[in-house]
């Protein structure tokens, strides 16, 4: 029992030390890719590498798990570890990115990105193109409630959807991830028929 508990708080252990790890490293790329969105509003193919990265993170983020599975967990991990291990790794990585988004928010952005949103909303409501100018009306009021959030409830937001959006992904990649002890079947068969 005692040994039993022992594990358990062992396995408890490697998980957070791996998942703040990981998220560090993944929370390291989220900056990077970051700071590739402002800038990808004036030069499209910037917004197209940001893009390709935002698309790239769940693969990444497989990546740490398969190596913390195959590395920590000696090749075989359950459901639930897979999935609190990349819930983890989520946190941590939104948990650095928001420094740089508060960063970002506070002394960089100026309004930048809401202005830039806004004249494209004008130019296109110009074009008087049929059944779009009410999605416009509504993004455009996204936007000016957007516009009136300081840095850090911007930063909170970005943090709460990286999380969120980061636990969703979480679930096919621990199913995807998840390994059973080779032989265990076998081990558990003979047993049975003895």
């Amino acid at each position: 029992m005692d040994l039993q508990m022992k594990e358990m708080t062992e396995n408890r252990n490697y998980l957070q030390k791996y998942a703040m790890q990981f998220g560090a490293y993944l929370g390291i790329y989220y900056i990077l890719k970051f700071f590739l969105f402002p800038m990808g509003l004036t030069v499209p193919f910037l917004q197209l590498i940001f893009l390709i990265l935002t698309i790239a993170v769940p693969f990444l983020a497989y990546y740490y798990g398969r190596k913390y599975r195959n590395k920590v967990c000696g090749g075989s991990i359950n459901f639930m570890q897979a999935w609190m291990f990349m819930v983890f790794m989520y946190m941590f990585a939104s948990l650095l990115a928001a420094v740089a988004h508060y960063i970002y928010f506070q002394f960089i952005d100026q309004g930048f990105l809401v202005n830039t949103y806004s004249s494209m909303i004008q130019d296109m409501k110009t074009m008087n193109l049929p059944g779009v100018t009410a999605s416009l009306n509504q993004f455009e009021e996204s936007l000016k409630i957007i516009g009136a959030l300081s840095p850090i409830e911007l930063t909170m937001q970005l943090i709460s959807l990286n999380i969120f959006y980061g636990s969703l992904l979480a679930i096919p990649t621990a199913l995807i991830l998840m390994k059973k002890k080779p032989g265990i079947s076998n081990v558990q068969q003979t047993e049975d028929n003895h």
